[in-house]
């Protein structure tokens, strides 16, 4: 029998208590009253009113029951109890569940619960013998339910969630697994790090090891090939993987032989060429028996690389515009970079181009990059004109003879020397000596530096270094200056007694030029070159009249070789070594007599030819069209 049938019964043990309780009490307060009935009734009003006072009894019985009924329907609702998951039981803590006004309280849930004390009473029966007419929910009803682990539908979200189930779930075993786990992670991350570290260490003291053993070598290769070929000083820098210990100039050896200087320091070694290195050329630079700084055995650094193939400009003149070409050896590939209707004069460096123009107002400097592209103008010390176009590589210079436009004995400006930075950020400067601006026959920069060296208008030698402010320095009287050597700082120099001496710059000594074996005659030009020097000789017959010319090729020891010659009504201008002395390009005006002067500021054959030919064989290479060769240090004179 369900309490569902009698909801006026008590639904739980404590109310049946609660209502027994209330029926006792209820019967002690009529006990006097009974008996005091007894007394004036007697016996027989005894057994008459039996019945009436038990039903009597019953009655409030009854009420009791109801008041307790509804105190406990008007009781709140107790929180609810989170289940526990599935395939598992757990024992939970007791919940406190209030029954009426009273104290009493409800058993924990799992507890095991007596037996009811009332067995006559149906409705005091326990809700545990009634638990399947329990199981099913009462919406009507708000009294709470045994928590039903199958019933998902009596799950609520706080019960759903993990963080309030885990501290009712997990044992102590169970926290410390999962903290374990947490720290695994930990663990082998370390692990890990440390098995590296213990890897890169034996690498490190393996290479160590290597190393000691067979002693230094080449970490890295600096070097420039194509500036190398163009001028003198390039460097080739080598890197060991160690400090070494001082390196002499002994132990270094280049191949093909060139002269150069040796600077070593720590893990560097720099090899400068003090000359330029031939094109086409692979060079194998060695340094035997380098030892490290902390001992160990001797090992030899080298390195290889191989130069570019070299290219030329040339001047070509026309009676259109005149053109500066740029072309390779072959003269196949000749490529247009500049045209004018009247260029001058033109000088190159490795990245750019000089080219002195004139206009009808006079000259014009104007600096390109070797393509032409991004032309600017140089500023001149006045309205004027420009001859004898020089540049400076290392210094960085322009330099050039001005003469104003407008001359008279008194006013102007005639052949005064003037350089100037090539990027055009500085003015003008004219060159002085004695505190007065001086006409200058003939000049030329020392190679690789910004020093200038000129004769004026009187016959005095002079040497100014534009870099520094000491001036112009008197080196005695000269009346023509043939050239400079490169590398050695060595002048050529016709004194004025005849003589022809070797000037060298940097102490002022000197030495005189003997003649070459065999001897071919007195020079008009000498042209040193690495290696020996260029010599353009004017043979002639016993009444003095030319009856041809040569290049004499004259090495260092004197001997001689002819080297290229014309016959006579033919003209050898100018012969330009290449920076290295592995070419000469020599300027021909072939058939004098029928070659007429063009009308530029310095006026030459209309039509001139450029012979390639190959220093060290004498071999000719080609004949290009075109005049001034980039490798000349200054236009041709005729």
């Amino acid at each position: 029998m369900s309490t569902e049938d009698h909801p006026d019964a008590p639904r739980t043990r404590a109310e049946a208590r609660a209502a027994r309780e209330a029926a006792e009490r209820d019967a002690e307060e009529r006990e006097p009253a009974e008996r005091e009935a007894a007394e004036h009734s007697g016996t027989g009003a005894d057994t008459e009113d039996a019945s009436p006072r038990g039903s009597l009894s019953e009655r409030s019985e009854t009420k009791r029951v109801e008041r307790a009924s509804a105190s406990r329907n008007e009781a709140p609702n107790p929180p609810e109890v989170p289940r526990a998951p599935e395939g598992e039981r757990l024992r939970l803590p007791p919940v406190a569940q209030p029954v009426s006004s009273s104290t009493a309280s409800r058993s924990p849930l799992n507890d095991p619960q007596p037996e009811s004390p009332q067995p006559e009473s149906p409705q005091q029966e326990s809700p545990q013998q009634e638990s399947p007419q329990q199981e099913s929910p009462q919406p009507e009803s708000p009294q709470p339910e045994s928590p039903q682990p199958e019933s998902p539908q009596q799950e609520s979200p706080q019960q759903e969630s993990p963080q309030q189930e885990s501290p009712q779930q997990e044992s102590p075993q169970q926290e410390s697994r999962q903290q374990e786990l947490k720290r695994t992670p930990d663990r082998r991350f370390l692990y890990t790090i440390l098995a590296v570290l213990a890897v890169l260490g034996v690498v490190v003291g393996g290479l160590s090891a290597v190393s000691l053993l067979q002693g230094p070598r080449v970490s890295d290769v600096q070097v420039d090939e194509a500036e190398a070929i163009d001028v003198s000083g390039s460097r080739v820098i080598l890197t060991a993987n160690q400090s070494l210990q001082q390196i002499d100039e002994s132990q270094v050896t280049v191949e093909p032989a060139v002269p150069f200087t040796v600077d070593a320091e720590g893990r560097s070694i720099g090899i400068r060429f003090t000359v330029p290195l031939d094109d086409s050329t692979e060079y194998t630079v060695r340094v035997a028996g380098a030892t490290g700084a902390g001992g160990g055995p001797a090992s030899d650094l080298s390195t290889s690389f191989t130069t570019p193939a070299a290219k030329i400009f040339l001047l070509n003149r026309s009676d259109d515009d005149d053109s500066i070409f740029r072309t390779d050896l072959s003269g196949e590939n000749a490529v247009p970079v500049f045209s004018h209707p009247r260029i001058n004069d033109y000088r190159s460096t490795s990245t750019r181009l000089v080219v002195a123009v004139e206009d009808d107002d006079g000259s014009r400097i104007l600096v390109m990059d070797h393509d032409g592209d991004n032309v600017r103008e140089l500023p001149l010390p006045g309205d004027g004109y420009v001859s004898s176009v020089q540049v400076s590589e290392r210094g960085g210079l322009v330099g050039y003879t001005y003469s104003d436009r407008e001359l008279s004995e008194d006013t102007g400006r005639a052949s005064v020397l003037v350089t100037q930075s090539i990027d055009g950020d500085d003015e003008p400067q004219i060159i002085e000596v004695g505190d007065a601006e001086a006409s200058i026959a003939e000049w030329q920069f020392v190679p690789d530096s910004a020093a200038v060296l000129f004769i004026d208008f009187a016959g005095t030698l002079s040497l100014d270094d534009r870099s520094g402010g000491a001036g112009s320095q008197n080196m005695g009287i000269a009346v023509s200056l043939p050239g400079i050597s490169r590398g050695t700082y060595t002048a050529i120099v016709r004194r004025a007694d005849g003589s022809t001496v070797a000037l060298n710059l940097a102490d002022g000594s000197e030495t005189a030029i003997t003649a070459s074996d065999p001897d071919f005659g007195p020079a008009t030009t000498i042209t040193p070159y690495p290696g020996g020097t260029l010599r353009h000789i004017v043979a002639r017959d016993p009444n003095g009249l030319p009856t041809g010319q040569a290049i004499i090729r004259v090495d260092d020891d004197g001997a001689a070789t002819s080297l290229f010659d014309v016959a006579s009504g033919n003209a050898i201008l100018q012969a330009c070594p290449s920076p290295s002395g592995q070419y000469v390009a020599i300027t021909v005006a072939p058939t004098l007599v029928e070659n007429p002067y063009d009308d530029l500021l310095v006026p030459l054959p209309k039509t001139l030819q450029t012979h390639l030919i190959d220093l060290r064989s004498g071999e000719e290479m080609v004949v290009l069209t075109g005049f001034d060769a980039s490798w000349c240090q200054m236009a041709p004179r005729f």
